[in-house]
C-alpha cells in the first residue's frame, strides 16, 4: 500500500545571499552515484550491477550518498513550497484534530481513543460499564466523561524519539493489566513492557525483539509472544509467566521451515490460545485449552501442502465447536463447523449451503450469530447466520446479507471484542462517502448509527461522484476501474468528461491485497483542483475472488503490469485523460508495478509516483539471507534454484530493465529503516534511471520504517510534499482550490 512521504525542508538559502555556516549549500547538479562493477551469476546468466555497493547502510559513503539525493529533492522541489503549505493546511483544517472513537465494550469497560489538536499520536481511555445488559456505547464528546481515565498515551510513549510505533495492545479480562509493545527505530521489532493499570506503573517484566503481535492471558498469569530471526521472520512462539525474568521464558513452539510465519492469540471467548503458521500458500493451526496453558499446543487440522484455513471458536449448543474456512475442495473458500474435541475427526457439517459467487474470508462467532466477511461481485460483504442453540443437529440460519444500495463501496467489520455482545460494529465507506460506523442490531434487523467521520470546512461532498468503469485487458479479462472526481470541475457528457482531465491512477495487486474505494480527507485536495482519483483493480489483488490473485502471481506476474497499463489505455482511450495528464502511483509492491510500467509503457504515463518501491525484485529474492526472501518465494517463485522463474523476472524486475529512451518523471520515496522493502532498492533503481537520462528524485526517511513516519502532522507533511509534486507533473501547480 502508499506509504506517507517526508516533507522537503522549509530553510533554503535565499538565492541572493550566502548559506549561514550551518546551512548546507543548495546543490546545483543531481547526485551520480559511482560505478562498481559487481557481477551476479545465475544459471548461466551474468548481470553486472553497478550500484550493488548502495546495499552498505553503515557506510559512511552511502549516507553521504542518501543525503545528497535528499538535498537534490530539496533543492528540486522548492518551488513547490507554497503549495505544500496550502495542501498541509487543507488537510488539518478538514480534519477534526481534537476527536474521539466509537467505544467498544471489553469486560467492564467501554475502551475508546482520544486525538488532541497539537497531539501527534492517540490516546486510549476507558469508561465503566454501568449497566452490564445495555450495549449501547455512551455518548463521548470533548470533556472527559464520569469515571474516565488514561489507559495509555502514545504521545508520552513517544516523546524523546524521531519515530514510535505502537505494537501489541492487549489487556486482562479484569482490565488490570495492559501489555504494550513499542518499536522507536521503524524496523519492526518491538519491546514488549507490562503496565498495572490500577497504579499506573509499569513492571519488571521486559521482553525485547518480539513481533508486532502479544498477548496476555486474559487471567494475567502468562504473556504469549513471537521473536523473529535473523530474515526478520517470526519463527517462535513463547510463554512468559508474568513477574518472571524473560531468560526464563519457554518456547512452546518453533516453526523451522522458513518459508513460514508464525503467530499466537486468544479466541474471542478466551477459551482457547491459538498458534497459527501461514505460508502464501499453507496454513496450520494449533490450540491450547486457556485453562491448561502450560499443556502442549494439539494441532486441529493437519499442515498440508496448498491448504489455507483459519479457525474460530463457537459454542453450539453448550458444546465447543470450531468454525473452519477452508480451500480443501474450493478455491474461493468453505465454511464448516467441527468438535473442538476432535477437530479432524467426524462430526463435522457445512455451515453454509450455497457459496456460489462468493469468496468467503473470514467468520466471527459471537454467542447467538457468526458475521461472516466475503466479497460478491467484487464487493466486500457482510452477512449473518443466526444460531438456533435448541436444534444443535441444524443450529445454521441462512445467510443474511448486510446490504447497501450503492455501485460501489465497502463495508466491513469495526471492532467486536466481546463474545456476548448482542449485535455488531461495522463500516461503510465509498470514494465520496466519509466511513460511517453503526451498530446492527442481529434480533430486529435495526441499524444506529454511531459516528460519522468529519470533514470540516466548507467542503460540498455532494459534489464528489464517483464511478466504476471497465477496462479490457490483453486476454480480454475484464478489469474494475473506481473513480471519483468532482461533478462541477469534471463534468460528464454520458459517462465520460467533456474533455480529459488530469487524472491520478493507483494500483497494487499483489498477496490478494483487495484495495477496495475508500474516503480520503488528504485526497480531496487534489479533487478540489480538478483531479480524477482512479484505483485499477488489477489481477494479483483479490478484489475479483481468489482466481483474480492466481492469475497474478509468480509465472503470471506480468498481468498485474499488463492489467494496469490497459486500466491506463481504457481511460485515455476513453476521454477521461491523457498521457500529459497522467500520473500512476503505488507502494511496496505495488511500487514494483510503478517500476515494471515505467518501462513497458513509459509513453502512457507524464509521471510515476514510486512509494518504498520494490524495484530490484530479483536481486532480493535470490538472497535468502535477507528479510522475508524465503516466505516470497511462493509468491513470486523461487528464481535461485528454478531457471524458469529466473529469466520470467529477469523479463520484469524494473531496475535490470531500464533502457535509454523516454522517461516520465518519478519520485521514488523509502526509509532507512525499512526491513520489507530496503531502501537499496529505490536508492539504486533512481541511479540507474538518471544514467540513462531521466528526470528522477530520489527521497529516503533516515529514521522511519515500512510505514513512513509515525506522527500525524508529519504524516500530512508528507502526503503534501507528494501531492504537490503530482499537481506540478500534472500542470495542476498554480491552480488555486475550487470553492
Amino acid at each position: 500500500m502508499t506509504s506517507p512521504h517526508t516533507p522537503a525542508s522549509t530553510s533554503e538559502a535565499s538565492p541572493t545571499e550566502a548559506p549561514s555556516p550551518t546551512e548546507a549549500p543548495t546543490p546545483t547538479s543531481a547526485p551520480v552515484a559511482k560505478k562498481v562493477p559487481h557481477e551476479r551469476v545465475h544459471h548461466g546468466h551474468t548481470f553486472v550491477d553497478d550500484y550493488e555497493w548502495l546495499r552498505e547502510k553503515d557506510s559512511p559513503e552511502v549516507i553521504a550518498h542518501l543525503e545528497a539525493e535528499n538535498a537534490w529533492t530539496q533543492a528540486q522541489t522548492a518551488g513547490l513550497e507554497g503549495l505544500r503549505g496550502a495542501i498541509f493546511t487543507e488537510i488539518k483544517t478538514r480534519i477534526k484534530e481534537t476527536d474521539m472513537s466509537v467505544p467498544n465494550r471489553r469486560g467492564g469497560y467501554w475502551y475508546f481513543s482520544r486525538t488532541k489538536a497539537g497531539l501527534d499520536y492517540g490516546i486510549s481511555v476507558r469508561v465503566p460499564v454501568t449497566d452490564p445488559d445495555d450495549w449501547t456505547p455512551p455518548e463521548v464528546g470533548e470533556d472527559p466523561l464520569p469515571g474516565e481515565e488514561v489507559v495509555f498515551d502514545s504521545n508520552r510513549a513517544a516523546e524523546g524519539h524521531d519515530f514510535f510505533s505502537l505494537g501489541a495492545f492487549s489487556l486482562t479480562e479484569d482490565g488490570r493489566h495492559l501489555l504494550y509493545g513499542v518499536d522507536h527505530t521503524g524496523d519492526e521489532r518491538y519491546t514488549l513492557r507490562l503496565r498495572d493499570l490500577s497504579t499506573g506503573a509499569d513492571l519488571d517484566d521486559t521482553i525485547d525483539n518480539t513481533f508486532a503481535g502479544a498477548s496476555i492471558d486474559p487471567t494475567g498469569r502468562y504473556v504469549f509472544y513471537t521473536t523473529i530471526d535473523d530474515a526478520w521472520r517470526p519463527e517462535k512462539v513463547w510463554r512468559h509467566t508474568v513477574g518472571s525474568d524473560s531468560s526464563e521464558d519457554v518456547c512452546i513452539f518453533h516453526e523451522p521451515d522458513e518459508r513460514f510465519f508464525v503467530g499466537a492469540g486468544f479466541s474471542r471467548s478466551h477459551k482457547y490460545l491459538f498458534v497459527v503458521t501461514g505460508s502464501k500458500t499453507t496454513t496450520g493451526f494449533w490450540c491450547l485449552d486457556a485453562d491448561d496453558l502450560e499443556a502442549e499446543p494439539r494441532e486441529v487440522w493437519p499442515r498440508v501442502e496448498g491448504v489455507e484455513y483459519s479457525v474460530e471458536h463457537a459454542v453450539i449448543g453448550g458444546e465447543d465447536r470450531f468454525l473452519v474456512t477452508h480451500n480443501r475442495s474450493r478455491a474461493d473458500f468453505d465454511l464448516v463447523d467441527v468438535p473442538a474435541a476432535e477437530p479432524s475427526g467426524p462430526g463435522g457439517r457445512p455451515v453454509l449451503t450455497d457459496v456460489e459467487g462468493l469468496r468467503l474470508e473470514d467468520v466471527d462467532a459471537f454467542s447467538g450469530f457468526l458475521a461472516l466477511s466475503y466479497r460478491r461481485g467484487g464487493l466486500a460483504r457482510v452477512g449473518i447466520v443466526e444460531l438456533d442453540h435448541a436444534t444443535p443437529a441444524a443450529p445454521f440460519s441462512t445467510l443474511h446479507e448486510l446490504p447497501f444500495d450503492r455501485e460501489t463501496g465497502t463495508l466491513g467489520l469495526a471492532g467486536n471484542p466481546e463474545f456476548a455482545q448482542t449485535g455488531i460494529r461495522l463500516v461503510f465507506t465509498s470514494m465520496s462517502t466519509p466511513s460511517v460506523v453503526y451498530q446492527h442490531s442481529v434480533a430486529d434487523g435495526t441499524d444506529t448509527i454511531l459516528k460519522r467521520q468529519p470533514v470540516l470546512g466548507s467542503v460540498d461532498l455532494g459534489r464528489c461522484t464517483e464511478s466504476l468503469v471497465w477496462a479490457t485487458a490483453e486476454d480480454g479479462t475484464r478489469i474494475p476501474i473506481s473513480l471519483v472526481h468532482r461533478a462541477d470541475l469534471v463534468p460528464l457528457d454520458g459517462r465520460t468528461p467533456a474533455q480529459p482531465a488530469p487524472l491520478v491512477l493507483y494500483g497494487y495487486g499483489s498477496y490478494e491485497v483487495s484495495v477496495d474505494p475508500y474516503f480520503s480527507v488528504a485526497r480531496l485536495s487534489l479533487l478540489d483542483r480538478g483531479v480524477v482519483f482512479a484505483i485499477a483493480h488489477v489481477r494479483g489483488g483479490g478484489e475479483m475472488g481468489r482466481h483474480w490473485y492466481d492469475q497474478g502471481k509468480t509465472l503470471q506476474k506480468k498481468n498485474t503490469f499488463t492489467d494496469f497499463i490497459a486500466a491506463a489505455r481504457h481511460l485515455v482511450d476513453e476521454g477521461w485523460t491523457s498521457p500529459d495528464r497522467l500520473v500512476a502511483t503505488g507502494g511496496s509492491a505495488g511500487g514494483l508495478l510503478m517500476g515494471a510500467v515505467t518501462n513497458m509503457a513509459p509513453d502512457l504515463f507524464a509521471g510515476i509516483s514510486a512509494h518504498v518501491p520494490f524495484v530490484d525484485a530479483l536481486t532480493s529474492i535470490l538472497m535468502p539471507e535477507l528479510p522475508l526472501t524465503v516466505i516470497e518465494w511462493e509468491e513470486w517463485g523461487d528464481p535461485l534454484h528454478d531457471p524458469e522463474v529466473y529469466e520470467y523476472m529477469r523479463s520484469y524486475s524494473p531496475y535490470e530493465n531500464v533502457t535509454a529512451g523516454e522517461h516520465p518523471k518519478i519520485l521514488a520515496v523509502t526509509s532507512l529503516n525499512d526491513t520489507r522493502v530496503l531502501y537499496v532498492e529505490p536508492a539504486k533503481w533512481v541511479a540507474r534511471l538518471r544514467e540513462v537520462g531521466a528526470e528522477a528524485l530520489l527521497k529516503t526517511e533516515m529514521s522511519a520504517g515500512h510505514g513512513g513516519v509515525s506522527g500525524r502532522y508529519d504524516s500530512w507533511k508528507e502526503t503534501a510534499f507528494d501531492f504537490a509534486w503530482i499537481l506540478d507533473v500534472l500542470g495542476r501547480s498554480e491552480v488555486e482550490i475550487a470553492p
